[in-house]
């Protein structure tokens, strides 16, 4: 009003020159107010001062935050940049949110089924792993769950127990996300450079040829760059050199290091064999930096853990630290050369990972960090640095991004993590073949038998469930079928090692000897029971014996299971991941029973249960016993032997010996129900167990046997009758 008010009394010139002044300023503020509909609620909480968010960018899948006009930074989901598949099969998406600067303003998690998280560990775990990273900068080297955490250029985040694999995925999908953002979009972040290494370019060539082509590099420090250090740090060099074996006869630094994965190196040094086991650990696009120690002061320390980051070691680039961890190369064979090296005392290979951002063509520079106390109170580190260019000639500038190598799976850093463990378990495999194969031989000797069958239960129970985790589960089932339905992944079956080479064990064996085989000899639960049963033995509990009838209708409720969860999986992962307690699996074996008291009494309740109804669980509840029973129905070999008069008259075995009732009442055996524990075959095999062996050796029948009934009404040749 009193702009109309001053208009009047006829001050247009004035009018007119204020208008000019603030028709900017007002069209500003039209614009920026333009876009303020409605930030959504979760921009906001990664923004909280934006006032409005821009379009999607058309190149690369951001939204702009701005504050008025001001770019606070951008929004992205991981899902439209990174491809990386989680424990279930699936990718875990995350909202990032990410500042002019290269800071994470905040992150949240959208989307994930990865079961530790849902039905294990719970999500607040996930959560807070996640929100370790809010407020650090995409140019921080992190390093998460180590030990040694002494270098104050790293970040150190923690990791969760028992979800390694899970942290891993999330830990790469936030900063190849991250990153490929920055380099897009904000300035002081150098985008990738076009250019390889050429795959071809090869001479032979000895070690100092290729150290005087550049292609190896050799680091040495100076008595006079040493001298020019702080009096504390001096003091610390002259206490490790007079620790150090080659006091007096090596320079304080003193290392040689070079790419091995590039081919005129790697070949040259390590020889055609040595060099494709090298390719063989490293994923397609990965780097191998090789490094010898011939110094008094290495880049490793004596507390260095292998398959993990030297504290003392680090690499730079375009200000982004670039991570180095070692892949363990030389952990099962002694190195082998092509030419003649030099002595050295530390030897390792560090892998820099693909989609890390760094350029093998552009300048970098290696660190080497010695760690001393300024005072009683603080310790300082002093980072040596060296600037490497490697020569042109190695590399070749690519034609197209198609030339790109492409990204592979992180399942084969985990098998090579776990080399020893697999080779345990398959070890083991390979004995239970032999037992399998050789069953009748066995049985022959009834303490040998139940010698081994107590050894392997343990063995399932120690290392294949609590150690290796190596618990089957129904998920595993419905997984595999909504893969093979909405497109089949090999990979996401090869992230953990132990079960998936315990599926294709059991896949084949389903058909060779039926359920049996997992059920009563590779089933973590199972074996719990199978002790609970042998408690019960040795306790002289007496065992309920089930109404027949009930007992036939109970065992179906198992295959009710199995469908349903099935289907639901098919209407709703979640929903079927949350109905797949019914398995109390995650809460015994994964969680070690500390969990929210309603699982862990709902297993401890199965467990006490099996000291009355032998493997109650098995027989009633398991909906993967049930998938399993349905595939081995018809086994190949059924090798558990049975003579005439099993059944007519004799129902010892059944009765007495058979504790999961899986002889039918002629005889026969039931073998979607035999968990195959052998000890009807050890019965009839064995001449003082077997009522008919025993006729037998007398060379007659006996006059009379006396025919038994119990409350089942099942007869059974008393062993007073005999």
């Amino acid at each position: 009003m009193a702009l109309l008010r001053w208009i009047r009394l006829g001050h247009f010139p004035n009018f007119s020159l204020l208008l000019m002044l603030t028709l900017p300023f007002l069209t500003s503020i039209s614009l920026a107010n333009s876009d303020v509909t409605e930030i959504p609620a979760e921009i906001t909480q990664l923004f909280p001062t934006a006032t409005r968010i821009g379009l999607q960018d058309k190149v690369l899948p951001v939204t702009p935050v701005y504050q008025l006009n001001q770019l606070l930074g951008y929004v992205f989901e991981t899902d439209e940049l990174t491809d990386f598949i989680g424990f279930s099969g699936e990718s875990i998406n995350l909202l990032i949110g990410l500042d002019t600067k290269g800071v994470m303003s905040g992150l949240q998690v959208i989307k994930h089924h990865e079961p530790i998280f849902l039905h294990g560990l719970g999500e607040s775990s996930m959560f807070s792993f996640v929100e370790q990273y809010k407020g650090h900068s995409v140019k921080e080297r992190f390093i998460i769950n180590s030990q040694d955490k002494t270098s104050q250029q790293a970040t150190y985040f923690d990791g969760v127990t028992r979800a390694t694999v899970s942290v891993m995925v999330i830990n790469d999908t936030i900063l190849a996300s991250a990153l490929k953002v920055a380099r897009a979009k904000l300035e002081g972040f150098v985008a990738a450079s076009p250019y390889i290494i050429k795959p071809d370019y090869f001479t032979p060539m000895g070690f100092d040829e290729l150290l005087e082509s550049g292609y190896l590099q050799h680091w040495q420090s100076s008595q006079i760059e040493l001298s020019a250090l702080p009096r504390e740090l001096i003091n610390e060099i002259e206490r490790l050199t007079e620790e150090s074996e080659l006091a007096g006869k090596a320079p304080f630094i003193d290392l040689y290091f070079g790419f091995v994965n590039i081919p005129i190196i790697g070949k040259n040094l390590l020889g055609e064999r040595e060099y494709q086991r090298l390719l063989e650990n490293l994923k397609p696009g990965e780097y191998a930096l090789m490094l010898l120690n011939c110094g008094q002061y290495s880049f490793i320390s004596e507390e260095f853990i292998p398959q993990t980051v030297s504290n003392r070691l680090s690499a730079e680039q375009n200000g982004f630290p670039v991570d180095l961890r070692d892949i363990d190369f030389y952990s099962f064979s002694e190195p082998l050369f092509n030419t003649d090296m030099p002595e050295f005392t530390d030897l390792k290979v560090f892998r820099i990972k693909s989609q890390s951002g760094f350029e093998l063509h552009s300048q970098f520079e290696l660190g080497l960090s010695v760690f001393y106390n300024q005072s009683f109170l603080s310790q300082k580190q002093h980072k040596f640095l060296n600037k490497i260019q490697l020569p042109e000639q190695l590399f070749a500038k690519q034609i197209s991004p198609d030339t790109l190598i492409p990204q592979t799976p992180l399942w084969l850093t985990i098998w090579q993590s776990r080399q020893i463990e697999i080779a345990v378990f398959s070890l083991y495999l390979f004995l239970l073949t032999l037992i399998f194969i050789k069953q009748q031989s066995l049985a022959s000797n009834a303490k040998l038998t139940h010698s081994i069958r107590n050894l392997a239960l343990l063995f399932v129970v120690g290392f294949i469930g609590y150690y290796s985790q190596g618990q089957l589960s129904v998920v595993n089932i419905y997984t595999l079928l909504l893969s093979i339905a909405n497109g089949f992944q090999l990979e996401v079956f090869l992230f953990d090692p132990i079960i998936f080479i315990l599926w294709v064990f059991v896949f084949v064996t389903l058909f060779l000897w039926g359920r049996g085989l997992f059920c009563g000899w590779l089933c973590p639960f199972g074996a719990l029971q199978e002790f609970m049963a042998l408690l019960a033995q040795k306790l002289n509990i007496k065992q309920i014996q089930v109404n027949p009838k009930a007992d036939k209708y109970g065992r179906m409720l198992k295959y009710l299971i199995l469908f349903t969860l099935v289907a639901t999986a098919f209407y709703s992962l979640t929903l079927a991941e949350q109905l797949a307690e019914v398995e109390p699996f995650k809460t015994s074996i994964t969680l070690n029973f500390i969990r929210y008291w309603p699982f862990t009494l709902y297993a401890v309740v199965l467990l006490l249960l099996s000291l009355k109804i032998h493997k109650f669980y098995c027989r009633y509840l398991c909906p993967l016993g049930a998938g399993l029973a349905l595939l081995g129905r018809y086994p190949l070999f059924k090798w558990l032997t049975r003579r005439k008069e099993c059944g007519a008259p004799c129902h010892l075995c059944q009765r007495k010996k058979c504790g999961i009732e899986a002889i039918n009442n002629n005889g026969t055996i039931n073998y979607s129900e035999c968990i195959q524990c052998l000890e009807c075959l050890v019965t009839i095999e064995s001449p003082k167990l077997c009522v008919v062996e025993r006729y037998g050796q007398k060379g007659s029948k006996p006059s009379r046997v006396k025919p038994v009934s119990d409350n089942k009404g099942v007869i059974y040749c008393s062993k007073s009758e005999v």
